[in-house]
């Protein structure tokens, strides 16, 4: 089981969504047979003895009351919380109705998405060049002016281009 669940979480996108959910759900399961185990075990340990006919033991006349009714409600509580949760898990699967033409109409729409985000990246990655270029300019302008300050020439500068 567990090499299953890393090829399954090893897939992309709804799949992994899926391979999680199905974890989630195999895990409720489990914990769901444990409830129903410890139910039947404890409930039996706290069971009154049966009777058998005329024969009664000096067991049943000292054993003080058993709580065994609070073990049912707590028991049936658990399982009934832990039943929702498998129903509730089953539930956010995806349906048999995601088909193949679903999913391909799903990746276009991705795509066209991806498409127009890389086309304002390209768009942020222009500008940023053109200010870049500004910035090289000034920052050569300023280089300038101070050589010529030093040097005892004439400062003039030229102007930025706007």
């Amino acid at each position: 089981q567990p090499s299953a669940r890393k090829s399954n979480l090893g897939e992309v996108g709804e799949t992994t969504k899926m391979a999680d959910r199905l974890t989630q759900l195999q895990d409720a399961v489990n914990s769901l047979a444990d409830q129903f185990c410890n139910a039947i075990g404890v409930l039996q340990q706290c069971a009154p003895p049966a009777s058998f006919g005329n024969i009664q033991t000096a067991i049943n006349k000292d054993q003080p009351s058993n709580p065994t009714e609070e073990y049912a409600q707590l028991f049936a509580a658990l399982i009934a919380r832990t039943a929702k949760d498998v129903d509730v898990l089953i539930d956010s699967l995806p349906s048999e109705e995601s088909t193949a033409a679903l999913q391909a109409a799903s990746l276009r729409q991705l795509e066209e998405e991806n498409h127009d985000a890389a086309a304002r990246l390209e768009e942020v990655v222009y500008r940023g060049d053109l200010l870049l270029e500004k910035i090289q300019s000034a920052l050569a302008d300023i280089a300038q002016s101070q050589l010529r300050t030093r040097s005892g020439g004439p400062s003039q500068t030229t102007p930025p281009d706007s």
